[in-house]
This record gives C-alpha cells, structure tokens and sequence, in this order.
C-alpha cells in the first residue's frame, strides 16, 4: 500500500489492516499558529509494527481530500493512539485512548531547509503548510517516528500514565484562553505576530511540561506568561469576561511540600510566622532565609532545627540512594531522576528537582478536580504559575468557590485570595 491516503478507497483498504497500535502526527495549517485557532491539514499514521508510515489528507492542494471525521472514527478503533502532544491533539480529536509519549522522551521537530524558504516567501499566509510539498511533510514525521520508535515499542515507566492526566490538566487552562484590552496590552507587550495566539480579544497560553524536572514553562509568541512582571502595570491589560479575576495563591509551598516529604508538622498554618520564632527575626527576613535554605542549603546555626534536620537527612538519604541505583522516584507521579541522564548533580540541586515535581504533581491533581468542579460553569480557569490559580470568576458560582477551596484544605495547603477587576489587582 503506497504512504499517500487520498480517498475513500484507498482508506478502506487501510482500515482493512486492522491496526492495534499506532503513532500519530498531526499537520496543521501553520506551525507557530496556537492550535486554539489553527485546524490540520494531513494526518501522519505509523502503525507500530509496520514499515512505514501514511499520510492522510484532509486539505492539501497536492492530494484528495479525507473528512476528518472519518479520520475521527479510524482513531476511535484502534486501541492505542501514542503522540507527541496530547495538549494539542486534543483541540482536534477528543479520544480517551491517546498516550502522550513525550513524558519519556521528547523530540524537536526538525524541518528541511525548504519549510524555511515557503515561510520567508509567504509570511502571511495562515495555511502555509497546505502548499509545502506532501512529501516534505512525510519525511519529517517520518523522522520523528524513528527518533520515537523504540520508546513506543518497548515497556512504558509508570510515571507515563500520571503526566497523560497532566495533559489534560494544562489542556484545561489552555483552551479557555485569557480576556485582554488589546489597546493596553499592546502598550507592554510584542508579541511576534499578534495572529499566532490572539482572536477577538483572547490571548492563548501554552504550557510546557517537558522540562528536566517536569515543572511546566508557559511561554508563546514571545510572551512569558510565567513571569509577566507585577511592577509596571503590564497586568492590566488581562481582563475576566465574567465579573472579575480570583486568584488563589498558595502560601509558604515549598516549605509546606518539605514538610510533607521529612515527614514534619508545623504548629501553625502559617508557616514563615512559625520560622519567624525559631529564628527570633522579622516575617520577611523568616522568609528570606527559609528559602535560601531550602534551595542553597542549610544555615550553620540553624542546622539544630528539627525542621531542618529532618531535611538534610532526606537530602543526604536521596542522594545516597540516587548513586547506588542511580534514579530515585519521586512522590505522586514516580517520575524518575535517573543518574545517567542528569548532568552536575549535587544533593540539594536533587533535593530541589523532588520539590519542583512535588509542586507540579500536586498541582496537576488540584487542576483536575478544579476542571471538574467547573465543567459546564461560566467560570473558567485561565492561568496557572506554579503557586497560584487565577480564575475568571462568575459571581454567582459561589458553591463552586467553596467546594475549590476545600481542594487545598484536604491537602493541608493554606492559600490566600485575591480579587480584582484585572490582573493587576490594583
């Protein structure tokens, strides 16, 4: 059977193969188009245990067209779909069965020199890749197929599982989009092409969790979503649709998940008062030196602590067990730190590595329940950086605020809210 799938009959005689296992790579109309307001055009399909791999088109000026429900269908019986971005190829196809590869391994996808030469000689055109070459578009995914094969074919970690419900966690988030006063947040922001990710007045964000420690950046079209600056005002320009932003934010986390991990209970809720008597200063200095001794190690004189104490034996116990098996697995998602594939390790850079996917593991497991206290409301979660939740809150969901306020106190998290007409709660 030849790799180009054009028309029905041709399809037919796929489907007759009866495939159990494939991956699959999406084409869309434009590579840097956010896929909230992108569509595809082709659909890469490598059966696992075949030779090669087919490409079925949907809308190419080179081939036939296929309805991408019939597509839809195809997918739906086949009994494993893996990809390398379930965030994405949600916003296209909505099916249970699909298994994010990239949790294991992540491949950057590698274009030819003449993806760069249609780019250049049609900047504006939203559908660039229907007029690139078929062909060019199969030995890319091709490649990639290689590059992923032997994860694919062999014996998935358990970890892969836990961040397959991250990507609907982040996918929650991004496809809600975030409100903007486009004459405002064009006086603070540039990004690369306003068309790429805002459309009637809604920016999107992306989240990336293929980071060392799985802790998820959030940056597109030139726009760090993850450090928007709070000094000059820039967060203005970030309005609800509904009545107004809430924020949750979660106070003292890291100290919090260090407790948790040494097995530690604080006397108070609030944490950075509690360090504040141990070490007989301020509030804000307690908090200054608590959390340089949490990510650069433990002060000399308050190495009698209990608190501490406790912590630099876990530290000294991962780091012993991370060089004689040479991982160690983490709490919640057991993502494994593996010695081979960590470069300049130390103690407390592994010890930091646990905290950052403790926070986003716990994390993933609030923005599930909260999607699901939400599901079919007017209000929407519409940001998340690391500590806090922001929400485009409809007044009148007041239950709803109360049963989301009891996902942080089932997990000992003490949080603080903020209200505001915008992001910049001023």
């Amino acid at each position: 059977m030849f790799w180009l799938i054009e028309n029905k009959e041709q399809l037919r005689e796929f489907v007759n193969q009866d495939y159990k296992e494939v991956f699959v790579e999406l084409i869309p109309f434009h590579n840097h188009i956010h896929p909230a307001l992108n569509d595809i055009c082709a659909v890469y399909i490598r059966p696992t245990y075949d030779s090669k791999g087919y490409m079925i088109c949907i809308d190419h000026s080179e081939a036939g067209t296929i309805a991408k429900t019939y597509i839809e269908k195809i997918l739906q019986h086949i009994d494993t779909v893996y990809v390398r971005d379930k965030k994405s190829f949600l916003y296209y196809f909505q099916l249970n069965k699909v298994i994010d590869i990239s949790s294991v391994k992540s491949v950057d996808t590698v274009f030819e020199p003449v993806f760069d030469v249609f780019y250049r000689l049609h900047p504006n055109n939203a559908s660039i890749n229907k007029i690139i070459p078929i062909s060019k578009h199969y030995e890319v995914c091709e490649n990639i197929y290689s590059k992923l094969q032997q994860v694919i074919l062999y014996p998935k970690p358990e970890f892969i599982k836990f961040y397959n419900k991250g990507a609907l966690a982040f996918f929650g988030i991004e496809k809600n989009g975030i409100k903007i006063d486009k004459d405002k947040f064009f006086k603070y922001y540039e990004p690369n092409n306003e068309n790429y990710s805002i459309s009637n007045n809604r920016i999107y964000t992306q989240y990336n969790l293929n980071t060392t420690t799985r802790r998820p950046s959030n940056a597109y079209n030139s726009i760090n979503f993850a450090a928007l600056k709070k000094d000059n005002h820039s967060r203005s320009s970030f309005i609800p649709e509904n009545n107004e932003f809430l924020e949750i934010d979660i106070s003292a986390y890291h100290p919090t998940l260090a407790g948790q991990l040494v097995n530690y209970e604080f006397d108070s809720p609030d944490i950075h008062n509690d360090f504040a008597l141990l070490y007989n200063v301020d509030y804000a200095r307690a908090k200054e030196l608590t959390f340089k001794q949490l990510y650069g190690g433990v002060f000399k004189e308050y190495q009698h602590l209990e608190f501490f104490q406790k912590v630099q034996k876990y530290i000294q116990e991962q780091w012993t067990l991370f060089n004689n098996q040479g991982y160690i697995e983490t709490p919640i998602s057991k993502y494994r730190f593996e010695k081979d594939k960590l470069e300049d390790m130390n103690p407390q850079k592994l010890f930091n590595y646990t905290l950052q996917n403790l926070e986003t593991s716990t994390n993933i497991q609030i923005l599930l329940k909260i999607h699901k206290i939400l599901s079919g409301k007017n209000t929407k979660i519409v940001l998340y950086t690391y500590d806090s939740f922001l929400l485009d809150w409809d007044e009148d969901e007041e239950q709803e605020l109360k049963a989301i306020k009891n996902i942080f106190k089932e997990l000992n998290l003490s949080i603080k809210i903020n209200r505001g007409r915008n992001y910049d709660f001023k």
